[in-house]
């Protein structure tokens, strides 16, 4: 039986103002992207695309508004509505937690879907190149859950089981970390693999991202059988299918359609010469 460590959930003050663990857990999880995506704007098949490290700067600032958005709506819809409606202001005060996965996934999809006309770019091949940077941000999201020792497992009798801070006296899983490893250093690694085996003409549009969602939807739904459901809703069915898990379907579902549907192979462009119109040629006089 373990212990939980009891971090003090501040990391440290700037006089008044607390700088707290979660929060700085967002702050490496933006910077991770960010650092990710550059490196992959450089790279092929992404640069023969036209993508340049100062071009998805842009971009990473469109998903950094999705994410917060998206996750603080899709928790007050998803998890905690009778609360939300009654106090309409709490939705802005995101410094007493309550953000949602999948309310998160919807705001980015959103924002890269308006990013993508922007740009006049395919939107698949914008989610193509967005989703291996999305998993470390994940890792640290569930760190910080840990830190805060929030979320935790359903009671075990596991030699790792863990006694949380307000979880009563029974050892529980820790769900946080189960997450953090499947959710983050696992789907990081199996999407960046397999988005870098491509070749340099990449794999086809919409694979990527397939994988993306199918394999959180799997890791998700597993590990929701050791995580405690959230107390103001429970179980939704048969006695063990939580929201998490119901949220969940959806993703899988649209990841085997992406991975299995037929498509072609992702474009590569010639190059900056490809779309350059040549001169006309002056017409040919004809001999008399």
């Amino acid at each position: 039986m373990l212990i939980h460590p009891g971090i003090d959930p501040v990391a440290f003050s700037l006089g008044p103002v607390l700088v707290r663990w979660y929060g700085l857990m967002y702050v490496f999880a933006f910077f991770a992207a960010w650092g990710l995506a550059r490196l992959r704007a450089a790279r092929a098949p992404w640069s023969r695309q036209g993508w340049t490290r100062e071009g998805v700067d842009d971009m990473i600032v469109c998903c950094m508004i999705g994410v917060v958005a998206g996750g603080r709506i899709g928790y007050a819809l998803f998890y905690d509505f009778a609360s939300f409606a009654a106090h309409p202001l709490e939705l802005f005060r995101i410094w007493r937690g309550g953000m949602s996965f999948h309310g998160g996934f919807i705001g980015v999809t959103l924002a890269m879907w308006w990013w993508s006309r922007k740009q006049r770019r395919p939107f698949l091949e914008v989610m193509d190149f967005v989703a291996p940077c999305v998993a470390p941000g994940l890792f640290f999201g569930r760190i910080g859950n840990f830190i805060n020792g929030e979320l935790w497992g359903r009671v075990t009798d596991a030699p790792w089981g863990m006694i949380f801070p307000g979880g009563g006296s029974l050892p529980r899983h820790p769900s946080q970390l189960y997450e953090a490893g499947l959710e983050g250093l696992v789907l990081f690694a199996a999407v960046w693999l397999y988005s870098a085996g491509g070749g340099e003409r990449g794999r086809p549009r919409g694979r990527v991202a397939g994988l993306f969602a199918l394999l959180y939807g799997l890791f998700r739904f597993l590990v929701e059988f050791v995580r405690e459901p959230d107390v103001q809703i429970g179980y939704l069915a048969f006695g063990w299918l939580t929201m998490g898990q119901a949220l969940c379907l959806p993703l899988i579902g649209v990841g085997l359609w992406l991975l299995l549907r037929p498509s072609a192979p992702a474009p590569v462009a010639a190059g900056p010469e490809a779309g350059r119109k040549r001169p006309a040629r002056p017409p040919r006089r004809e001999r008399h």
